[in-house]
């Protein structure tokens, strides 16, 4: 699918969709504690879809009543000998250990760009634990076989949290005690503090957190399965991101359906928007953000890489240079986002160089309509959309259908709030 953009102002009022992070750590904690989830407000990106197949295929039954998903479950009891994570880096990354609490043989499975992911965590760690594990040189397909024992053990967190936050369900579900999760290099730690929150709203076990270092397991007892949850998926700071960087560079926007106290990382987007001078009025209810003179930023994005896209589209509209850190967390995304990023925001006339572990934008000379691709990637797609709204000519976005991995009412919410915008298959 093809997008074409003319600038334009936008404006109106729209609510935040649903964080995928918190709604695929739903479905993994609805399935691990057994009994009856109610989700309320479920995400419906291919994301949270892939995470309720999974489930699915690990044991519960799902179901939609209404504007709510009922999760019924009786722990890891898979139906089949496979799941299949589409293109989700967390399902992949997390399922897998939860899925190794099943006793039998079960390949895991994905597509698009998934299928490049390096995943030799899983043959480090897994066979510590006692689970089988076969790899297609650290890539999917993987076939493992458990059940997965907790034991102390020493894991790698700088490649991705992810594989952190699927040991930490796996060790609850297996009624760890007494034993220690090690971790050393950590990345993303606010992805950890939304695991642990969720944990505990699903009254699961949750370990004590030694400065990010350690996670231990007391002697407790098991978690009670017969408790009904209610939970309700937070809004969105990934794509809420996108529609904030809009308000300030062409708009007159209220966002509402994001939680200032929110653990998701990309929450970090307001500070990035506060150097920039953005004109916002925050509280508890919604954010006010209208268009901006906008002056360049210096931003920390390692823990938050996935505001890489939203920020380069700030940073063009930004007079001078701007400078994002944490390169390296963005070669195993969707496409090699760093490379990615600087091809496209070219064609738009933006330079972007990249220095050892930084990105530096030169903004603020406009930005060039032309045609640029998504590379199979959602984030590009939105960056590229938000950057289009303040340039000379219309922008044609080849690949714009890669949003429904994470945000598909996007280009919806874009004309609802006033884009001029088309789109063709």
């Amino acid at each position: 699918m093809k997008a074409n953009i003319h600038p334009s102002s936008v404006a109106g009022t729209i609510v935040a969709p649903a964080s995928k992070s918190a709604m695929q750590r739903a479905c993994a904690a609805a399935l691990i504690k057994g009994g009856r989830t109610v989700l309320h407000n479920p995400g419906i990106s291919a994301d949270d879809k892939a995470a309720l197949d999974i489930i699915t295929q690990l044991g519960a039954e799902v179901k939609e009543e209404g504007d709510t998903i009922v999760i019924n479950s009786n722990g890891v009891r898979a139906r089949n000998d496979e799941i299949n994570c589409g293109e989700s880096g967390l399902s992949v990354r997390m399922f897998t250990s939860i899925a190794a609490l099943n006793h039998e043989r079960i390949r895991v499975n994905g597509k698009g760009s998934l299928v490049n992911r390096p995943l030799s965590f899983f043959n480090e760690v897994l066979p510590q634990l006692g689970v089988e594990c076969e790899s297609n040189n650290g890539h999917l397909p993987l076939q493992i076989k458990g059940p997965l024992h907790p034991k102390n053990i020493e894991v790698d967190g700088s490649l991705s949290s992810q594989f952190l936050t699927g040991l930490l369900f796996a060790y609850s579900a297996a009624g760890a005690r007494a034993v220690s999760i090690h971790v050393k290099n950590l990345n993303s730690k606010p992805y950890i503090d939304l695991t642990l929150k969720l944990m505990k709203d699903f009254r699961l076990p949750v370990p004590d957190n030694h400065n990010y270092t350690e996670f231990f397991y007391k002697d407790e007892v098991a978690h009670a399965r017969d408790e009904k949850i209610d939970y309700t998926v937070e809004g969105d700071w990934s794509g809420g991101a996108f529609l904030l960087v809009a308000g300030a560079v062409a708009g007159d926007l209220v966002v509402k359906g994001l939680d200032l106290l929110s653990t998701q990382a990309d929450r970090a987007v307001l500070g990035a928007l506060m150097q920039s001078g953005a004109n916002m009025s925050i509280t508890d209810q919604q954010i006010e953000i209208r268009r901006s003179l906008l002056k360049p930023f210096h931003f920390n994005a390692t823990d938050c890489p996935d505001l890489f896209p939203p920020l380069v589209a700030l940073a063009s509209n930004c007079k001078g240079t701007s400078v994002i850190e944490g390169v390296h967390r963005l070669e195993h995304k969707e496409s090699n986002r760093a490379l990615t990023l600087k091809e496209e925001f070219l064609k738009m006339g933006i330079g972007i160089e990249l220095q050892d572990d930084l990105m530096v934008i030169k903004g603020g000379e406009g930005i060039h309509g032309t045609l640029v691709s998504a590379h199979h990637d959602h984030r590009i797609a939105m960056a590229c959309a938000v950057a289009a709204l303040n340039a000379d000519a219309p922008m044609n976005i080849e690949g714009a259908d890669a949003v429904n991995k994470s945000y598909p009412q996007f280009w919806d919410h874009l004309q609802q709030l006033k884009a001029r915008l088309s789109l063709q298959q």
